[in-house]
């Protein structure tokens, strides 16, 4: 779809339209948001911006004309006593930079924006100075609709069914482990794209939808780069760096960053333990304080070669290590059905972790014209080690006993192995429709090695096999896909298929329990945007998705940093399949634009967690208190409907005002079948039906003496799983920033969570157990960071240039296939 400004069109005459595209010289690539104008006696008769891909078209009069192609720091392309007599297709127009145009230049601060497209939204991150000095984490959490709850879980629109992506595909950045979004820093990201609706290019993974985290990589000619300090309390500490280089057909580019954190968190569970006749036994409060230390090391390099205008290859690596400690101190209350205190007892927990991560990139891309038309093929492998040595203590204070220490040895291996070709044909009148189809293989293999036992007086491990396990899984999936899209008028249209067949292959070595499967499906997406206006556009699509479990879903090892609350994985769990419609409408005014969604996901064999007996207790001075094990399981089919809008109101220049909601209302109906640890036979109904929502709030504005200010207050409403009643909870990020040094650097502070509120609270009923707890991840963080830029400004000021061009759109963009 082209994006076009009509300026001043006159009534009079037959209209000719004028089309073309607009390159840079140095490397031939397409320029968004040039200028072309046609002008008379200095006044402007009709003009419009480039798309992305560098094409206009435009409508005048036919008339004798002075021609003019305008990018800011870019010589003008002019053409005096231009004659349009008819419908005119310019060549190819190439722009030179303008070297004199960029001395003493001022380089501002990128805006956050949000761009439609026809399946997905992008949300430009810029310099979102909350964020500063934070994690891929801390990012997620400001995108709208996206939240990361106290344990780092990244739901979107409520759902934690999202596949997480880096650069399009899987990562050993991104992963399963919540724990690596945290390792990778802010400063590294250049946009997020939400893809609420996949198309079939992408991977059927996710039943809430898609994010794709895309890293900084640069493309200018030169030389340049940032440098960003960053230092916090509680104790955090971070260098970083963003350089690229670009000479000719070569491009270099690398993020690099330390980090050293210390993360103070908490936990509370408050126990009350119930007889078969629903009567209170006794009690026992959890009080546990957590402290994560962690040192690592983030490096991003790559390199891109162009072998003529047609064909490059790029190979990339990514290396992270990191190294902790995570210490955790629990201390345990238990007291009579009177509440009268019968034991106290401590519980320490000191694990020490080392973890390493590797990831090879090779991607070739061949373009066949300047049309669109290409092949692209990608290999990825990736490889990460992570082991783990913990020591668990406990004492009985109340008694002045102690328990025999217990130690826990980890070792888990994870090897990816991801190999994609796609292949994109424009075709038609003008090339307004496009065919895709490609092909994806991906092999994930897995290996968890858990040793667990008890320390004699010795200092010898005496292994429990009843906790130890040696955990095999590969999974590989095959898929296919093809999709066809056009342009009608103001109609867009795309419609796809895709084909995924998946083997597992899981294994319990210590007992020779095989849990392999193996299924497969079509997933078929459809797209339909209809274009009112350049301000007003509408879509509707749908999509067929899934959700597979993990390794740390499958895996059946028990984790025991507490002996009364364990948690474990499930290796007999299924797929949940999800059909997800969503009808998307955006309008444009001068100073506001709106974008709202209504949406509705059917899902079924939906797992969830639940808190099981195991038969087992702990006997503290006469009193027996249930042990008690959280594991996911197949729980029910779900329906949920939702509606979701965000507003900007921009009143002013580096003046941001922006609200995004989300209401939904969810039914999930299932029961789950097993026999308890005294050998009957227990059914238990999980029927839930609630509504919930969440908001945020966003203003940045500039104060006295240059000084920006940006604020974000975020909300989520109760809500309601299968077994727990999770509270609302409020919470608040602030920040100031000021330009220093020529505007070639950047100081500024900022408060994650300025109210220290951001805990996950809920209530959790079973038959004989209920329990409230409270679990904060983190505590209120503030840090101080100072970024310098250097080198040649031209790829910041292209940027600033388009971010003006885009003002006039009011955060909108354009909705294409």
């Amino acid at each position: 779809m082209f994006l076009l400004s009509l300026l001043a069109m006159p009534l009079w005459g037959q209209e000719y339209s004028l089309s073309g595209k607009v390159f840079e010289s140095d490397t031939k690539a397409p320029l968004e948001y040039a200028t072309i104008s046609l002008e008379i006696n200095g006044k402007i008769v009709s003009g419009g911006v480039t798309n992305e891909k560098g094409e206009f078209e435009i409508k005048a009069p036919k008339g004798n004309y002075h021609l003019k192609v305008q990018f800011f720091s870019f010589k003008n392309y002019e053409v005096k006593n231009f004659n349009l007599n008819a419908n005119k297709k310019l060549p190819p127009v190439y722009l030179d930079l303008d070297i004199e145009e960029l001395t003493g230049v001022e380089v501002t601060a990128q805006r956050t924006t949000v761009e439609l497209h026809l399946d997905k939204k992008v949300y430009n991150v810029g310099q979102d100075m909350t964020v500063k000095g934070g994690s891929v984490s801390d990012v997620l959490d400001n995108v709208p609709s996206v939240s990361v709850d106290a344990e780092g879980k990244v739901s979107f629109r409520g759902n934690e069914s999202v596949q997480i992506l880096i650069n399009g595909k899987p990562s050993a950045l991104s992963g399963v482990n919540d724990e690596a979004l945290r390792q990778l820093p802010a400063e590294s990201i250049e946009r997020v794209e939400v893809i609420s609706n996949p198309s079939s290019r992408y991977q059927a993974e996710g039943t809430a939808g898609i994010i794709n985290i895309i890293l900084k990589k640069g493309s200018t000619m030169g030389f340049m780069g940032s440098v960003t300090a960053s230092v916090g309390s509680p104790q955090a500490y971070e260098l970083g760096t963003n350089l690229s280089l670009r000479k000719q057909d070569w491009m270099f580019f690398t993020n690099i960053s330390l980090n050293k954190r210390k993360s103070p968190g908490s936990t509370l569970i408050n126990q009350s333990n119930l007889n078969d006749l629903g009567q209170v036994l006794n009690y026992q409060d959890e009080f546990r304080k957590n402290y994560r230390l962690r040192k690592g090391l983030n490096l991003n390099f790559g390199a891109e070669y162009r072998f003529n205008d047609q064909s490059s290859i790029t190979n990339s690596i990514v290396y992270g290590l990191s190294d902790g400690e995570n210490t955790s101190d629990v201390d345990f209350y238990n007291y009579d059905m009177h509440r009268n205190l019968t034991a106290q007892r401590y519980r320490s927990n000191i694990e020490k972790e080392d973890d390493k991560r590797f990831q090879y990139s090779f991607n070739f891309e061949h373009k066949f014209d300047n049309e669109g038309h290409k092949l692209t093929a990608d290999y990825q492998f990736s490889r990460s080690t992570e082991e783990g040595d913990g020591i668990i203590e406990e004492r009985n204070l109340t008694a002045n006993t102690r328990l025999f220490p217990e130690q826990t040895l980890g070792n888990e291996k994870e090897r990816k192995h991801l190999v994609q070709l796609d292949y994109v044909l424009p075709f038609g009148k003008n090339k307004k429709s496009q065919f895709e189809a490609g092909y994806r293989g991906t092999l994930d293999e897995t290996d968890i090695n858990y040793v667990v036992g008890d320390l004699d007086t010795n200092g010898n491990l005496i292994v429990n096999n009843n906790y130890t396990n040696h955990f095999v899984y590969d999974q590989h999936v095959n898929a296919i896909y093809s999709q066809l899209g056009t342009k009608f008028g103001k109609w867009n249209f795309m419609g796809g298929l895709r084909y995924e067949h998946t083997q597992v292959t899981s294994l319990l070595k210590n007992t020779n329990e095989n849990y392999s499967k193996s299924y497969g499906g079509l997933f078929p997406s459809v797209y339909l945007g209809y274009e009112f206006s350049e301000s007003q556009q509408v879509s509707v699509s749908y999509s067929r998705r899934l959700r597979r479990p993990h390794s740390r879903f499958i895996n059946p090892f028990v984790r025991r940093s507490s002996n009364t609350n364990l948690f474990s994985g499930n290796p007999d769990i299924d797929p949940t399949f999800t059909n997800a419609f969503d009808v998307s409408y955006l309008k444009r005014w001068d100073k506001i634009s709106l974008n709202t969604s209504i949406y509705y996901n059917h899902s079924t064999e939906v797992f969830e967690m639940i808190s099981l007996e195991t038969g087992d207790f702990i006997t503290i001075n006469g009193l027996s208190v249930p042990v008690m094990l959280r594991r996911p399981i197949n729980l029910s089919d779900e329906d949920r409907v939702g509606a979701e809008f965000t507003a900007n109101y921009t009143p002013k220049q580096n003046w941001r005002f922006s609200l995004n909601m989300n209401f939904y209302h969810y039914k999930s109906n299932g029961s789950y079948s097993y026999t308890n640890y005294l050998g009957n036979s227990v059914l238990q109904e999980f029927n839930t039906e609630a509504n919930s929502w969440s908001a945020r709030f966003t203003a940045k504005f500039p104060l006295i003496y240059k000084v920006d200010f940006q604020t974000n207050v975020m909300y989520n409403a109760p809500r309601k799983s299968a077994q727990s009643d999770i509270e609302g909870n409020l919470s608040a990020n602030l920040a100031l920033s000021r330009e220093i040094l020529n505007k070639k650097g950047t100081i500024s502070l900022n408060v994650s969570d300025l109210f220290n509120s951001r805990k996950m609270i809920g209530n959790t009923i079973t038959e004989r157990v209920i329990s409230h707890s409270e679990m904060q991840w983190r505590q209120r963080q503030i840090m101080l960071n100072f970024t310098y830029r250097f080198g040649n400004m031209k790829g910041q000021q292209k940027e600033k240039e388009r971010k003006q061009q885009q003002r006039s759109m009011d955060d909108g963009g354009e909705m294409e296939f």
